[in-house]
C-alpha cells in the first residue's frame, strides 16, 4: 500500500459503470481510498455542496480539491502514482483517443443495449417500481432530449465494437500491448455492466472469448484498499483543508478571452449539463479550475477537463 499518497475520497455508487472504471484504476495502482456512496439519481445535496452543480458519477476529492469526469480523475491518479503507468510512453496519444472513443461511442451503444426493456427489468428486478421510474426520468433529464439508440441498432453496433476489441487482443493481452493502460479501463467498464448487472443479456460477449479473457485480467486487479467514509465526513474534510493539492500543468492558457478571477460557469457539452459557477482560478492546457464557496464545505476548488466541457462568463 502507498502510504505517502494524500487522502483519496471517491464519491460513487456500486452500479455506476464510470465509477467501476475508476475503482479498477485504483486497483491497478493499488491505491488506498475512502468510499462515499452517493445517490444514483437527484437530489444529491451533499455531492453538490462539493461540486456546485456537477452531478455525474464519480467525483474524486483530495482535501478541498474536487475533480470531475473520469478523464481528469485518471490524470490525477497518474500524478499521484505514476507507476504502473496508465499512459504507455509509445502510445500516449493513441491511448487517449481510444479511451475517449470508449467513454463516448462504445459506452453509448453498450448502455443502450443494456437498458433495453429486458435489461432494465433485470437491473431493477429487486427495486420498487418507483425507483425504476425515478431512474428513467433522471437519465432522460440528463440526456436533455437527445435520442438513445434503438435496441436493434445498439446491438448491431455493440457486436461490431466487441469484434474490433477482440481484433486488438488477438496477439496481445491488452488493447495496446502487453501492459494495461487507460484505453483498457475505458473500454472495460460498459462491458462490465453487461456482464455483471444484466447477465440476461451477457451472451453478446460470448462470441468474443478474447474479450472475456481480457475482462478477467482487468477484474483481477481488484479495487485497491477501501475504507468506508460518509458524505458528512467528506464535507468536513473539505471544510478543514487549508491547502490546495498541487498538480503539474498549471500555466494559464487563454482560449476564451476570459481572465483569471472572472466569474464563470463550466458545464458538460452533453449529458448532465448542469453548470457549476465560480471564480476562474486556473485554465491550463488540459483543465479548468474554479473556486467557489459553500456554507458547509467552505472554500472548494472544482476541476474539469477542457475536452467535453464549455467555459462561459457568468451572467449573474
Amino acid at each position: 500500500m502507498n502510504t505517502d499518497s494524500p487522502e483519496i475520497v471517491l464519491h460513487h455508487y456500486p452500479l455506476s459503470p464510470f465509477a467501476e472504471k475508476i475503482r479498477a484504476v485504483l486497483g491497478f495502482k493499488q491505491l488506498a481510498w475512502k468510499s462515499v456512496i452517493i445517490p444514483a439519481v437527484m437530489p444529491k445535496p451533499d455531492l453538490l455542496a462539493l461540486t456546485g452543480g456537477y452531478r455525474k458519477t464519480p467525483v474524486l476529492q483530495i482535501g478541498r480539491d474536487v475533480y470531475c469526469d473520469t478523464a481528469l480523475i485518471c490524470d490525477v491518479l497518474e500524478h499521484l502514482k505514476p507507476s504502473p503507468a496508465l499512459y504507455p510512453p509509445r502510445h500516449k496519444g493513441l491511448a487517449r483517443v481510444l479511451a475517449q472513443w470508449a467513454d463516448t461511442t462504445l459506452f453509448g451503444s453498450a448502455m443502450a443495449y443494456n437498458f433495453q426493456p429486458k435489461g432494465a427489468a433485470a437491473v431493477f428486478a429487486d427495486a420498487d417500481p418507483e425507483a425504476a421510474q425515478a431512474f428513467g426520468a433522471d437519465r432522460a433529464a440528463m440526456r436533455g432530449g437527445a435520442p438513445r439508440q434503438s435496441p436493434g441498432d445498439a446491438a448491431a453496433a455493440y457486436k461490431s465494437y466487441l469484434r474490433r476489441l477482440a481484433d486488438m487482443l488477438d496477439v496481445q493481452d491488452y488493447l495496446l500491448g502487453e501492459a494495461p493502460g487507460i484505453a483498457d479501463f475505458a473500454a472495460y467498464h460498459p462491458l462490465w455492466f453487461t456482464r455483471t448487472q444484466v447477465p440476461v443479456l451477457a451472451d453478446i460477449l460470448s462470441s468474443t472469448p478474447a474479450v472475456l479473457a481480457w475482462m478477467d485480467r482487468i477484474q483481477a486487479f481488484g479495487h485497491g484498499h477501501i475504507q468506508k467514509f460518509s458524505s458528512a465526513e467528506a464535507i468536513a474534510l473539505c471544510a478543514a483543508s487549508n491547502e490546495a493539492f498541487p498538480l503539474h500543468d498549471s500555466r494559464f492558457q487563454d482560449e476564451h478571452g476570459i481572465p483569471l478571477g472572472s466569474q464563470v460557469t463550466i458545464a458538460a457539452e452533453s449529458f448532465g449539463t448542469e453548470p457549476t459557477q465560480g471564480e476562474l482560478v486556473g485554465a491550463s492546457r488540459t483543465r479548468y479550475s474554479l473556486q467557489r464557496q459553500d456554507p458547509r464545505a467552505g472554500t472548494v476548488l472544482v476541476h474539469f477537463p477542457r475536452i467535453g466541457y464549455t467555459l462561459k462568463k457568468a451572467t449573474t
